[in-house]
């Protein structure tokens, strides 16, 4: 994509496609018409599926090279074909990413590196969630979702710091979960090793992200950084409720029937991307700032959200940052931002 093309000539079935708009942004945010984002850098952790994918999705829509991080090269290579089958001239390509093995992330950043130059914004969204016992670990011995959810992470943040400081104004959208609201952080059990329960595992590690967004932001502040770090949740994002996307996804007629009830509350995932969108292209997004969808936090438009006190505690957070980074073996309290 070239040139700043708006995609006003989408056949009928593509309706949900994002349009790009050079319209001044002063405009009412519209998720169909996002402002350009030509000549850009954005890479999207997990971007092989889920809110991950259509966040990836939409941002080609914009004109912007997209990067997709995923572990898994078969799953990576059908997002990017469903993403330039429904994107013409999409800019997407994948980078081999494995957050649950926090050794191989500097040298998939070098490469990185050498191929952009600068990354005007990273979205943290890739992510495991367990149902069911055991308790597992990743290659570093770290809880899993825990350790790929959080910590994997954290640690990459510390290795796209000069590039993301290289972009006019970068920017890391950490993607929380509607769950996380009535977890708490045990931080003498980060690692659940105690008592572990997949659900409730699952919930506090991606508080630990939104808590680490936040902490992010006051530290990028307190360097001085023109990077700014913001936090976006989905809502309540169901897969029966999500347009197909073969081979990426695509729900079968019944489970389209069965989750209907719930699209009074909830939404699909193409919309559960929408507030991580907004918080990577928006102008007037700040950092420190929470989104997510308007009714009642799990469905809708996307809007900015006052941030829950348990998320933002700052004793909290720099007790969970101080443990990551011992966990993680980084030193550097700014994370290499300057």
């Amino acid at each position: 994509m070239g040139e700043s093309v708006l995609l006003t000539s989408t056949p009928p079935e593509h309706k949900e496609s994002v349009i790009v708009s050079s319209a001044p942004q002063s405009r009412p945010w519209d998720v169909h018409r996002l402002p350009s984002a030509e000549g850009r850098n954005f890479l999207v952790t997990g971007g092989n599926a889920g809110i991950g994918y259509f966040t990836a999705e939409q941002l080609a829509a914009t004109g912007a090279l997209v990067v997709i991080g995923s572990r898994n090269p078969a799953k990576a290579d059908a997002a990017l074909a469903s993403i330039r089958s429904r994107v013409p001239g999409a800019r997407v390509r994948h980078l081999h990413l494995d957050l649950a093995d926090l050794s191989t992330l500097k040298s998939a950043v070098d490469g990185l590196a050498l191929d952009l130059g600068r990354l005007d914004a990273v979205v943290h969204n890739a992510g495991g969630a367990l149902d069911d016992p055991p308790r597992r670990e990743t290659e570093d011995g770290h809880e899993l979702m825990f350790g790929t959810n959080h910590l994997g992470h954290y640690a990459l943040t510390r290795w796209l710091a000069p590039l993301l400081s290289a972009a006019p104004a970068g920017r890391v959208v950490t993607v929380g979960s509607f769950a996380a609201r009535s977890e708490r952080l045990d931080l003498d059990d980060l690692q659940s090793t105690r008592d572990y329960r997949p659900k409730r595992t699952y919930g506090r590690s991606k508080l630990a992200q939104m808590c680490f967004g936040f902490e992010l932001d006051r530290r990028l502040r307190a360097a001085g950084s023109t990077v700014l770090s913001a936090v976006a949740h989905p809502g309540g994002a169901l897969d029966s409720l999500t347009p197909p996307r073969p081979p990426v996804g695509a729900p079968t007629p019944g489970e389209r029937l069965r989750g209907l009830p719930a699209a009074l509350m909830v939404q699909g995932k193409d919309a559960g991307a929408w507030p991580v969108v907004r918080a990577v292209l928006d102008s007037d997004v700040q950092g420190g700032q929470l989104w997510g969808p308007r009714v009642f936090g799990l469905r809708g438009q996307p809007r900015r959200e006052p941030v829950p006190a348990h998320m933002a505690d700052p004793a909290v957070a720099a007790r969970l940052w101080a443990a990551s980074a011992e966990l993680t073996g980084t030193t550097d309290p700014h994370l290499g931002f300057r």
